[in-house]
């Protein structure tokens, strides 16, 4: 099965703080890779997956320190 995921890009995948949502996302996304589904995670740069990986922005929003208001 095709399946994609979404994150908020406010965080990483997994979060390396605080991060409900996409450490949601990242346990889902690698049972589903163990499973042997295709799944493509489009999610900040600074994430790590077994998913292929489709970046949306360099780095989290959160921690960027160029962005005030992501």
């Amino acid at each position: 099965m095709k399946i994609a995921q979404v994150a908020p890009l406010t965080e990483s995948v997994p979060p390396k703080t605080y991060g409900s949502t996409e450490r949601i996302v990242s346990y889902l996304t690698e049972e589903l890779v163990e499973r042997r589904h295709e799944v493509t995670s489009f999610v900040s740069g600074d994430s790590i997956t077994r998913a292929r990986l489709v970046t949306c922005s360099s780095a989290s929003l959160r921690l960027a320190q160029q962005d005030a208001d992501p």
